[in-house]
């Protein structure tokens, strides 16, 4: 299953709810097209809501540290949410814990972009 993304707005806040596997790709391509249009048209909050992302490979993973630093570079800020229990082993395994910010609750993840 390759990968979706729906993009929805929510305070100002550009929330991208990814489905399906990152992978190398179609998957990190679609990610990193995405994020480099937001950046383009100027929205620089960006949540990745990956509640239904499945798997992540390494170079998923690489995407999503790419998409961080590009954001970061742009001015902006890019957060994740709703990780599924794999894909948290995982960013414990590489201590991006310890670098990107996640969130359990959507609630949590908007107001701290505020």
């Amino acid at each position: 299953m390759s990968m979706t993304i729906k993009e929805r707005r929510l305070d100002g806040v550009v929330i991208l709810d990814l489905t399906g596997r990152i992978t190398i790709g179609d998957g990190s391509l679609t990610l990193r097209k995405h994020v480099q249009l937001l950046l383009d048209r100027d929205q620089k909050e960006i949540l990745l809501n990956l509640a239904e992302v499945d798997y992540i490979d390494s170079s998923g993973l690489g995407e999503v540290v790419r998409s961080y630093t590009t954001t970061q570079k742009a001015g902006g800020d890019l957060k994740l949410l709703s990780l599924t229990h794999k894909v948290r082993d995982l960013m414990q395994i590489t201590k991006l814990l310890t670098v990107l910010d996640v969130f359990d609750r959507e609630s949590e993840a908007l107001k701290s972009f505020r």
